[in-house]
């Protein structure tokens, strides 16, 4: 599928229950047979409820894009900013996090993911953000290699608890003057 065949939209508070299932279904996509199995279902049961996005588009630094195929507006994906809460250098009042950037993997290498992206570094930029920041698993080499082609540098580490393990992830930045 090219990025052709995929749009890009605002989601809203009505949005929660597909951003819970796409959540779930991307992570799973993403980590099952890498990471823990038990570990990933707990944490899709907790961090991908309805409940949960609901909750994240109730604030004002929260903006969240959903990618849709063209055939029947199926998602696929989205990108989410939020207030930071990740161990960045020097914090300032105008950093956001880039929360979460998860698209099924059939369409990587689609351009979906650069469209989610560039989402949210606009949308970063209309919230007057002055860097962005996301953590990254530290063995998901394909997304460092996609970050750091679109600015990003290591600028630190985290430990992040996923279910019943603690892993290592990256953390990565970029100006956005």
């Amino acid at each position: 599928m090219a990025v052709d065949d995929i749009a890009l939209r605002v989601c809203s508070h009505d949005d929660a229950e597909t951003l819970a299932l796409v959540g779930a279904a991307t992570f799973l996509d993403a980590f099952a047979g890498i990471l823990p199995g038990r570990s990933i279902v707990k944490h899709c049961m907790v961090h991908h409820t309805p409940e949960q996005y609901a909750e994240y588009l109730k604030h004002p630094q929260c903006r969240i894009w959903v990618a849709e195929t063209a055939v029947e507006q199926g998602p696929v994906g989205y990108s989410m900013l939020t207030a930071p809460d990740l161990p960045i250098p020097n914090p300032k009042p105008s950093d956001i996090e880039l929360k979460r950037i998860y698209l099924l993997s059939r369409f990587h290498g689609s351009g979906a993911g650069r469209l989610l992206l560039e989402a949210a570094i606009d949308g970063a930029r209309t919230l007057a953000a002055g860097r962005i920041f996301l953590g990254v698993y530290g063995q998901n080499a394909r997304a460092i290699a996609f970050y750091q082609r679109n600015g990003f540098q290591v600028v630190g580490k985290r430990t992040f608890q996923m279910g019943f393990n603690i892993f290592d992830d990256l953390v990565l930045g970029r100006d956005l003057s």
